[in-house]
């Protein structure tokens, strides 16, 4: 992708992979509704971004809220935290000796997904990283408060090919100011979206109609 005029912010990308319409209610019609899952979501990050946070711990340094951008793939955002380790054959810098090698780490709530939008999410932060520090990461990781674990995440040719894409697409919509039709699903009843989202669905059809779809789709 050319180097796009407007920056998105890295954080739709999740939305987007979830659900197009949810992101495009989001992002390009400003529409946001709060629900328990959404509270306790910005909770976790809020203590993940403290930008003034920076601990040295021998080999290991770690971050929090650092600010990334990607004039390629023309977003931008913040990591929730970034490990740097000390290697032989790492990237060098400032204010720091020897040679390090970033570690994306990003918090979500809940536990593992199905669906892969965490791991598009974390892979758009690690390509952000390898732009600015001209760097290869070929892994990151996934934090879930809900088991208190990390999930490793190998940042394959396949996923980074996916956030491409997907970021292609979403420029496109942007541009178009577009917000795609409704598509039901099972993950309808969980989005703090569904009472903006689907009254204009439930009007053209019956309620037994949609649940009927709601049961058999799923994003």
């Amino acid at each position: 992708m050319d180097t796009e005029e407007v920056y998105l912010p890295i954080s739709g990308l999740q939305h987007f992979a979830f659900c197009r319409r949810q992101w495009a209610l989001i992002h390009l019609e400003q529409q946001w509704a709060e629900n328990l899952r959404t509270v306790d979501g910005a909770l976790i990050h809020q203590n993940a971004h403290d930008q003034d946070f920076t601990e040295s711990r021998g080999d290991l340094l770690i971050t929090r809220g650092m600010r990334v951008a990607s004039p390629t793939l023309g977003v931008s955002g913040a990591c929730d935290v970034v490990e740097f380790r000390r290697v032989p054959d790492g990237v060098s810098l400032q204010g720091r000796e020897g040679l390090w090698q970033p570690y994306p780490v990003e918090y979500k709530r809940g536990s593992p997904k199905s669906h892969d939008a965490d791991a598009l999410h974390l892979c758009a932060q690690a390509m952000c990283l390898e732009e600015m520090l001209c760097c290869a990461i070929p892994e990151g990781a996934l934090f879930y408060h809900e088991i208190r674990r990390r999930t490793a995440v190998p940042l394959t040719e396949e996923l980074r090919q996916r956030v491409r894409e997907a970021l292609l697409e979403m420029h496109q919509l942007y541009r178009r100011g577009h917000t795609p039709r409704v598509r039901p699903g099972k993950g309808c009843n969980a989005c703090s979206l569904k009472d903006l989202c689907l009254p204009s669905l439930l009007r053209r059809g019956s309620a037994a109609a949609y649940l009927a779809a709601a049961m058999e789709d799923e994003p």
